[in-house]
């Protein structure tokens, strides 16, 4: 399955964690949750992947995801996030923000 599609499952299933900043930037949009599920839904492809190390998980090399894409009222949203494991479970986990394109 390519990451795009599993992103996409994950956030169908509703499997979405916000950190704290990713929260404040998608209240301060006025953008729901279901804004952001159905814009990552929309999504013809992931704009950008980037390379990093995680200093909250020792230094883990992780990819983050960059999405930009429409909810369904046409409002461009910009999401960067990564697909981690919370317990058992994937999740897509939004870590740096969710918020209007600009």
């Amino acid at each position: 399955m390519d990451t795009l599609t599993k992103i996409k499952k994950l956030a169908i299933a509703r499997k979405i964690v916000f950190t704290q900043k990713a929260q404040q930037e998608r209240i301060a949009d006025g953008l729901s949750v279901d804004d952001i599920i159905a814009s990552i839904v929309n999504a013809n492809a992931i704009k950008k992947v980037i390379r990093f190390r995680s200093p909250f998980r020792h230094g883990k090399r992780e990819m983050l995801y960059v999405i930009e894409s429409p909810n369904y009222d046409g409002v461009w949203i910009y999401t960067k996030g990564t697909i981690r494991k919370v317990g058992t479970q994937e999740v897509f986990y939004i870590l740096i923000s969710s918020k209007l394109a600009v």
